[in-house]
């Protein structure tokens, strides 16, 4: 679910109305479930109140979701509480830019809900991914622009690699950037390539899967490019085959 305003430079149309209000501006010290239970009480005299959503990462502080029934609602609400201040801050409320979970789950089907919540993870994973690869690239950036010792004073230092932190540990698999190679993780052992290029192969610049031979439970998939693999990773991450959550990210380089 999201609601924030688009980076600087990239202006992006108000999102229409829909029954889920961004609110932002609130203060960061009122505990999550107290904050909650203010903001159901005030926002339910305007409509029945489906979720109401918090969290308690630094990066999310100061914001929440309201999910009403209704549009109206959510429209009544925007209006009436534009600027209200709740613990001296005055609100700032909007509609929401996607969809809430309580709200796919109550309107939608449940092979939509599911899909939707892949979708989120996967976009989730998208942005870890490319939040990880800044990261990296601003470690290499800092290591060429620092003065460059002399071998007597210290021991030359190995190169970087692109999926390596400076601190010598692997970046998690699930926060490696967008590649053209998807690697599976924890599929049924007796799952084979024809099976997995039945699913797979619906994206669009589908190329092959590989097994491994002597290993089960996984298995590369390999697309013409990146886009076809971040779209395959959207739409399968979570995925139930069988008994078992298929694992899906991207290939370390």
């Amino acid at each position: 679910m999201s609601g924030a305003p688009p980076p600087a430079g990239q202006a992006a149309p108000p999102p229409p109305p829909n029954n889920t209000v961004y609110i932002r501006n609130l203060e960061e010290s009122i505990k999550i479930d107290e904050l909650s239970e203010l903001l159901r009480e005030l926002f339910s005299q305007y409509g029945k109140v489906l979720d109401v959503v918090a969290k308690k990462n630094l990066k999310a502080k100061g914001q929440a979701f309201v999910v009403f029934e209704t549009v109206d609602a959510a429209t009544q609400a925007i209006k009436e509480v534009q600027g209200f201040s709740l613990h001296s801050k005055p609100m700032v409320l909007q509609y929401a830019r996607t969809k809430s979970d309580a709200t796919v789950k109550q309107f939608g089907s449940p092979e939509e809900f599911e899909l939707h919540k892949r979708r989120r993870m996967a976009e989730k994973e998208r942005k870890q991914a490319l939040a990880a690869a800044e990261a990296q690239k601003s470690l290499k950036r800092a290591a060429v622009a620092a003065p460059a010792a002399s071998s007597a004073d210290r021991p030359v230092k190995r190169p970087l690699k692109s999926t390596n932190r400076s601190d010598g540990h692997a970046i998690p698999d699930e926060y490696l950037p967008p590649n053209k190679v998807l690697f599976l993780q924890n599929l049924p052992h007796d799952i084979g390539a024809d099976a997995l290029s039945s699913i797979f192969g619906q994206y669009p610049g589908f190329k092959e899967v590989r097994m491994v031979p002597g290993r089960k439970g996984i298995a590369f998939v390999e697309y013409e490019t990146n886009e076809g693999a971040i779209s395959a990773k959207e739409n399968t991450a979570g995925m139930q085959l069988g008994e078992q959550t298929i694992k899906v990210t991207y290939q370390r380089q």
